[in-house]
């Protein structure tokens, strides 16, 4: 080893020993010196992390002689400096502080300068030395951390609050921190367009004209429920809007707002956001029978106008309000909607970690705006976000347990379909059951013949007999707790004790006692993010800078047995917090218009967007917080502006694209693609098929075959092949309640740029490719909706002009013009003509189907017999050979109707 890299090897030690500021002197228990609390809490757990990996294994593998496992071989020294690294109660004299302060010429640790050690990091280690060094032992460091880490009751302080400004940040991206800023909006002027018209005018750019009344009326009722208007409902409005504009936009959109669907619509954006799915994901990808309640809440939360400070205290903190109001406990499932798994192959303190990191970041993102996980390892390098801040808020958590809690139906919940979910179940359950049965009175009957030399075959055993064992035994006790679906349960949380969990495939139960049995986590900041390396005990906090230049009241937080998530819920919907309200309107905004005041709806950072205008944002904010947290009222406002109601055609394009390229000023309205749900909706609308009964157990759609009978690997085996729900009814439901399967994607949604559940989506992607356009062209999900739109327009009985008419009113919102009518006439006619020479026959549904899969352990191939008994009594949607050539030739002309850019765009 060189002379420089020794010197190196205790420029690590050094620079391990002095990264941290000194914690402030706690009272209670043992007298407790600095030395020693500066020994506890930042020298022994560093060098643990840091050092050890090089000094402190077997004598022949410690680097430079230096040995940092003990008082005694540290202040030895190592190959170079011998005994002169540590100079017990001499800083000045040793090493350790020397060489990091540069005052050894020729030994500058570290050698960067852009990595100097500040000249207050220099005199902690200088400190601790002077203080002599002390080494306590493993029990006394136990008592002062636990000291550090189980107070009651903990006010943030200025230092603290300040903390993320030991970095350089741009001011002007740290605005979403700041105070609302007010701005006066003249007597009479709309706010939204007294800004938006302030823009144009300053860019000398004249608006858009207003949207044609067939256009906004499409418009209001996609954005405000997600399904299409009534041909009735387009003519009055039409009626009104020609009248009296301003007061049929303001009629409709209250109306829209009272339908039940418009919960339903902003539920959906709401699950974005969250990651909603009824399964967990990972290797198992177990039900989550209970999920649909959470789903549930949010639709409810919406339609009854629920203010969204009270939205945010009831997911967040809803148990710790009060745990005996139903809505409360079910509301918590928010802090579950992660994918999470524990299985028999995992470390319990590992996945523990994964969800808390994953619960801290999602509340960030969520409600301020905020992906935290970049400061996980180190201070964020774009945002004012210290790693202390992390952990503190993760220390919210760190008292918070799973459990599935006894909670009553509630009267506006739908529990219809329950006993045609208990029977599909217990049918897919039975069924492995008897499989089961026959295969092990088989593999018993063979093991008893079985000699030494007996080799799989030899004996009458196939090669997957044993590992469909595992796969029946895995899918049984898959199915089984599905029965908790249809049960007065709650997928929620409860505050306690941390009880280890090593393979949770069932239910979680409530304790009797939650601080009785279990350990008490320790709060501290984990070095690179491990789980196996705490540093510095934390205490549950807030965002610091959000506090300091937010000019908020630094916030109390219980620590212990405290209630920490309602702390945080408080401080999160405080009036006062800068993040909160900013972020709900600019998620609003977005909905609306397709992009947001600022540019990334989950990121108010440094690397997202700045908001355009920001005064608009700002006065939306305020507005938000003064009219009650209305999210109801804030569409409304929004809705009635000019700036809303615009058409999507400006008269000078051209000078558009120049004066705003990015389409920032609202000088018209930017078309949008319906999301893939309202596709599907829209679709199921116009065919008559759509069932619109709100809540209740999800449903199961048909999909794609190829897709649901493709084997999908679980641990241990093979998941049961995907069934849809025997009744169209049932099938047919708004796509919200489709059973959301984190390992199978529905492959119609997913073409259309329906976002994964894993990770938080703030805005919809619009993609164009190619399989959209085959997708609506020959799918057979299109096709059935096809011949079912066909069906109900010729039931109605009209001339074939006014089937025609008809069919544009309910898919487009409007009435053909002379041309289309006669083009669809005439392609009507051919298809007839076409169809008539074709013969379909009946189509027929399996319940059972041979799947061919790879066993695990001898990575055969093996065949098996799946049932399936949803297609026992299966009743399919509208088939060809239902109806005669005439309704098949109009499903041409409806399929053609459903291509058209028209019914996938909103102008």
């Amino acid at each position: 080893m060189t002379k420089r890299a020794k010197i190196t090897i205790r420029t690590v030690v050094a620079i391990v020993l002095i990264h941290a500021c000194f914690m402030p002197s706690v009272a209670g228990g043992d007298e407790v010196t600095e030395g020693e609390k500066l020994f506890a809490l930042k020298v022994k757990p560093l060098i643990a992390e840091k050092c050890l990996a090089c000094h402190g294994g077997e004598p022949d593998d410690i680097q430079g002689g230096l040995d940092l496992r003990t008082r005694e071989t540290m202040a030895a020294g190592g190959d170079w400096f011998e005994d002169e690294v540590l100079v017990p109660g001499n800083g000045q004299q040793s090493y350790l502080y020397r060489t990091a302060s540069r005052s050894e010429e020729g030994y500058e640790m570290p050698p960067k300068e852009a990595d100097k050690l500040t000249e207050a990091q220099t005199w902690w280690i200088r400190d601790w030395i002077n203080a002599g060094a002390p080494w306590p032992d493993e029990e006394r460091v136990a008592m002062i951390r636990s000291m550090y880490a189980q107070g009651e009751q903990v006010t943030t302080s200025k230092a603290l609050s300040e903390d993320w400004q030991n970095r350089r940040y741009e001011p002007e991206k740290l605005w979403a921190y700041r105070p609302l800023k007010h701005t006066e909006v003249p007597d009479g002027s709309h706010p939204v367009d007294w800004f938006i018209d302030k823009q144009l005018a300053a860019s000398d750019l004249a608006p858009a004209p207003p949207a044609e009344a067939d256009e906004l009326i499409r418009r209001m009722s996609f954005g405000l429920t997600g399904l299409p208007p009534e041909p009735e409902d387009v003519r009055r409005f039409a009626v009104a809007y020609g009248n009296d504009p301003d007061a049929a936009v303001h009629e409709l959109a209250i109306d829209l707002m009272a339908s039940p669907h418009y919960g339903e619509h902003f539920g959906l954006r709401w699950l974005d956001v969250v990651r909603y799915a009824d399964t967990a994901g990972f290797a198992n990808d177990y039900s989550r029978p209970n999920a649909w309640r959470y789903r549930d809440y949010v639709v409810r939360a919406f339609n009854d106008d629920k203010p969204y400070d009270v939205f945010i205290k009831q997911q967040v903190a809803g148990d710790e309000i009060d745990a005996d109001d139903p809505e409360n406990l079910i509301a918590t499932g928010f802090l579950r909607m992660g994918p999470w798994e524990q299985t028999g192959m995992s470390v319990f303190k590992e996945t523990r970690q994964q969800w808390l990191d994953d619960i801290t970041d999602s509340v960030g993102q969520t409600f301020l705006g905020h992906a935290l996980q970049c400061a996980k390892c180190h201070d964020h390098k774009f945002d004012p976000v210290p790693t202390r801040d992390y952990y503190s808020m993760m220390a919210v958590f760190s008292t918070t347990q799973f459990a599935e809690r006894d909670v009553p139906f509630l009267d506006p919940e739908n529990t219809t379909g329950f006993e045609a979910s208990d029977a599909w179940v217990h049918a897919k359950v039975s069924a492995y059951q008897e499989q089961r049965k026959e295969l092990n009175q088989k593999v018993a009957k063979a093991r008893k013949q079985e000699t030494g030399e007996a080799k799989v075959g030899d004996n009458g055993l196939d090669p997957g007999d044993e590992a469909s064992l595992a796969r029946m035994s895995k899918n049984i006790a898959r199915h089984t707790w599905e029965l908790d679906r249809t049960r007065p349960i709650a997928f929620s949380v409860y505050t306690g004790k941390t009880i280890q969990r090593n393979n949770v495939g069932s239910r979680i139960t409530l304790p009797d006692a939650p601080w009785g049995k279990g350990q008490m986590e320790s709060d501290a900041i984990l070095a690179g993010g491990n789980v196996y390396s705490p540093t510095d005990p934390v205490q549950p906090g807030p965002l610091s800078a959000a506090v300091s230049l937010g000019q908020m009241q630094p916030p109390s937080f219980p620590g212990g047995k405290g209630k920490r998530r309602l702390a945080l819920a408080e401080w999160i919907a405080a009036p006062e917090n800068p993040l909160t309200a900013r972020v709900m309107v600019n998620r609003i905004w977005s909905w609306h218009f397709g992009k947001g005041l600022a540019g990334n709806p989950n990121n108010f950072g440094g690397t997202g967007a700045l908001p355009t205008p920001p005064e608009l944002l700002d006065y939306l904010a305020r507005w938000f917080v003064d009219h009650r947290w209305s999210v109801k009222e804030l569409n409304e406002l929004i809705v009635t502006s000019q700036a809303y109601r615009r058409s999507s055609r400006h008269p000078q394009p051209e000078r558009q694209a120049a004066a705003d390229p990015k389409l920032d000023l609202y000088a018209s309205f930017l078309p949008r693609r319906l999301t893939a749900e309202e596709i599907r909706d829209a679709m199921l609308a116009a065919s008559g098929e759509l069932n619109r009964s709100v809540g209740g157990i999800p449903a199961r759609p048909d999909v794609n075959l190829e897709v649901a009978f493709q084997p999908r690997q679980i641990m241990g085996g093979t998941a049961s092949v995907y069934e849809p729900d025997p009744t169209p009814e049932q099938r047919n439901r708004r796509s919200l309640y489709a059973e959301k399967i984190r390992g199978l994607r529905d492959p119609f949604l997913e073409t259309f740029n329906q976002p994964g559940p894993d990770k938080s989506c703030e805005l919809r992607e619009t993609s164009t490719v190619a399989p959209q356009a085959l997708t609506l062209l020959n799918s057979e999900e299109v096709f059935d909706r096809s011949i079912s739109f066909a069906k109900r327009l010729i039931d109605q009985q009209v001339r074939d002009d006014a089937t025609i008419d008809r069919a544009f009113q309910l898919a487009l919102g409007r009435l053909p013009t002379a041309d289309e009518r006669s083009l669809c006439l005439d392609r009507w006619n051919d298809a007839i003509a076409d169809e008539a020479s074709w013969s379909y026959p009946a189509k027929a549904w399996p319940d059972q189907i041979q799947r061919t899969v790879m066993a695990e352990k001898t990575g055969q191939p093996y065949d098996f017999i799946e049932s399936m008994p949803a297609y026992t009594n299966y009743q399919p949607d509208l088939q060809p050979a239902d109806v005669d050539a005439k309704t098949r030739g109009l499903a041409h002309v409806c399929l053609v109707i459903f291509n058209l850019n028209e019914f996938a765009y909103l102008d």
